[in-house]
């Protein structure tokens, strides 16, 4: 049975990468922080019980990292520990630096120690093209534009350094916007959806957003998931670019959430922080813009080709943008809706 050792294990990547290790037959191990939410934990020991060896940890603490690993000694590490907030990373710079890039120094240094036969993977990003011409692949010069994109930077470096200086099977998937249900709640596509939910059931009235015209590349979080196994398994470690190839803007994003419970709604034409958007049926405004929520340096378009995993791991994305919309506003008005 070979053993695997996942880091922010609690996050959407890490459910979703757990069922997925566990339905093939693995040992997995995890790692969580003590200041997790006690909700992630529940839903997470709700869906898995005891199936899974939890223990605590901190990428800012390397002898956690160090301990774990050595009572694990795992075949597989999958780093999905992250302060993965693009927008709060401009609020918190010096902790995003610490986990996102020192974090995976840490990781590297204990496994060169300790696991030097251990396949490891780092959950790379595209933020780290920002404003790269798109489409974005593995030999797309970086042009971070965030304290999130500038650690995860250092990061990939520092995983491509630690792979030709002690020959350690370090790799990495460039993975672009995912998202799924377990999405957390501050992200914009699971707030649009919640909003949405809460809309209907006439539970919140106006949503607030910022900039609805940046453009991603949106899949699902299971697909991208597999994506990291396919990776980590591959005959050699390398680096490759995960995404679906499709760009769609926060403002389809929202006009489809909508849509989903049959509700159009329709902008007031204007521009930046004075448009609005309006339930056509009503009247009602139901979208406004705050301008706390534009990021300082904006990402304008991200758009990844996926051509090396498509043609070396035989990988593709298989839930399409409509799905995963349509997928997360139907969950959130069933947690909405049980919850009243």
């Amino acid at each position: 049975m070979k053993k695997a050792f996942i880091t922010g294990i609690l996050g959407q990547d890490g459910f979703y990468l757990t069922k997925f290790l566990l339905e093939k037959g693995y040992e997995v191990w995890g790692m969580m922080r003590r200041s997790s939410s006690s909700l992630a934990l529940n839903e997470f020991t709700k869906e898995f019980g005891n199936s899974v060896k939890l223990r605590y940890g901190d990428m800012t603490d390397p002898s956690s990292l160090r301990k774990i690993i050595k009572e694990c000694m795992p075949d597989e590490i999958y780093n999905l520990a992250a302060q993965s907030h693009v927008r709060i990373s401009f609020d918190v710079p010096e902790y995003t630096m610490a986990v996102n890039g020192m974090g995976v120094i840490y990781l590297l240094d204990a496994v060169k120690e300790i696991a030097p036969m251990a396949h490891t993977y780092q959950a790379s990003t595209s933020e780290l093209m920002g404003r790269a011409t798109p489409p974005q692949n593995e030999t797309t010069p970086f042009y971070p534009r965030s304290p999130y994109g500038v650690a995860k930077l250092q990061a990939y470096w520092a995983v491509v350094n630690y792979r030709e200086a002690y020959n350690l099977f370090a790799c990495q998937g460039i993975l672009y916007n995912h998202e799924s249900i377990k999405r957390s709640e501050n992200f914009v596509t699971r707030k649009i959806t919640k909003a949405v939910a809460k809309y209907a059931l006439k539970k919140q009235k106006v949503l607030y957003l910022g900039n609805l015209d940046s453009k991603r590349d949106w899949g699902h979080s299971k697909d991208y998931t597999r994506a990291m196994w396919l990776i980590n398994n591959y005959k050699i470690p390398t680096e490759f670019v995960i995404a679906t190839g499709e760009t769609h803007t926060i403002r389809e994003f929202l006009e489809h959430a909508f849509k989903c419970i049959n509700i159009d709604i329709v902008s007031n034409g204007k521009s930046g922080v004075e448009e609005v958007y309006i339930d056509k049926s009503t009247g009602e405004v139901v979208v406004e813009i705050d301008p706390r929520l534009y990021r300082p340096t904006e990402v304008d378009v991200l758009q990844g080709d996926a051509t090396k995993a498509k043609t070396l791991l035989g990988w593709k994305s298989e839930v399409s943008f409509q799905q995963l919309v349509e997928m997360m506003v139907k969950s959130d008005y069933e947690n909405e809706k049980n919850s009243q």
